[in-house]
């Protein structure tokens, strides 16, 4: 038990060094924030990291339009209890702009849009780096990260092109028009950011938790019935108890087959199963590199 708690506070001071470097090295960054337990966990450790002074810098979210209606209410009850300044980026506001083009058809998704919004609220707001909650274990892609991730004057990673980090030397020079990603917590696995969570008993969405939904199971994924998807004629809609593992939009977020009512429950259901918590992304199955090529055109 004390190595675990040893193992948690190593992780969490890692991470306050990283959001405190980034406030001393960067003008203007910003936090994004979705709603998950990721992104809770850094908004989370940012207060702690600036305690007893406010968080810093705003929260960045980018609104597909096609949330769950939980995640938008407690990402609004959220930031209201931090004290945080929220910005919202519209995905449906760049689609009646003509910036982005929305998909058709059963498979249509609005998450590949968000990368044009997020890239045009970064120019807005003249963010010099942007903070996500994204970690090592949890893509192929992700795992080729570090923690200061530089990208280019058009908002583009080239992995081949990262600076070295030793040391916890973290180098945030860049030129003018250009910006960093920072992922404080790389290091962490779903596992820790669960105990962690428990640990310091964090308020989380009701979506993480099982509970009723009407779903229907789309090539082996479980998605929740909305309006926003489009049915195929052999998809029956049937009520299960389920829960979320991570929360996007809702098109390509599926859902799991659960009864853990309670973070110690779902730490057990995580310790034991041997699907990543991105495989019922249905966004990461469209290609091998799907991922990958999202994230050299902007994507977080």
């Amino acid at each position: 038990m004390n190595y675990q708690l040893n193992h948690l506070r190593e992780l969490e001071s890692e991470s306050i060094f990283v959001l405190r470097e980034v406030a001393a090295q960067f003008e203007n960054p910003v936090l994004m924030f979705s709603g998950g337990k990721d992104s809770i966990l850094m908004s989370y450790l940012a207060m702690k990291a600036f305690y007893p002074a406010k968080v810093p810098f705003p929260l960045l979210h980018v609104d597909t339009g096609h949330n769950f209606p939980e995640t938008i209410e407690f990402r609004d009850n959220w930031v209201k209890k931090i004290g945080a300044k929220l910005i919202v980026g519209s995905v449906q506001e760049a689609i009646d702009k003509g910036m982005v083009v929305e998909e058709k058809g059963v498979n249509a998704s609005r998450n590949g849009l968000q990368t044009a919004v997020l890239l045009d609220e970064l120019e807005k707001g003249k963010f010099d780096a942007a903070m996500g909650g994204a970690r090592r274990d949890e893509e192929k892609a992700r795992a080729k990260e570090r923690f200061f991730s530089h990208r280019d004057e058009f908002g583009q990673w080239d992995p081949k092109n990262q600076r070295p980090e030793l040391w916890n030397i973290f180098n945030g020079k860049k030129h003018f028009g250009e910006h960093f990603r920072i992922f404080p917590i790389s290091n962490w696995t779903e596992m820790d950011v669960w105990m962690y969570l428990a640990m310091e008993k964090v308020e989380l969405p009701n979506l993480y938790f099982a509970h009723e939904r009407d779903v229907f199971d789309r090539d082996g994924i479980l998605l929740a019935n909305t309006d926003y998807i489009e049915k195929k004629p052999n998809e029956k809609i049937v009520k299960k108890m389920v829960r979320c593992r991570t929360i996007g939009d809702m098109t390509c977020t599926g859902v799991w087959e659960s009864q853990a009512t309670t973070i110690e429950d779902i730490i057990t259901e995580v310790s034991t199963t041997r699907v990543t918590e991105r495989g019922g992304r249905a966004d990461d199955k469209r290609s091998e590199t799907s991922m990958e090529d999202r994230k050299i055109k902007g994507y977080f």
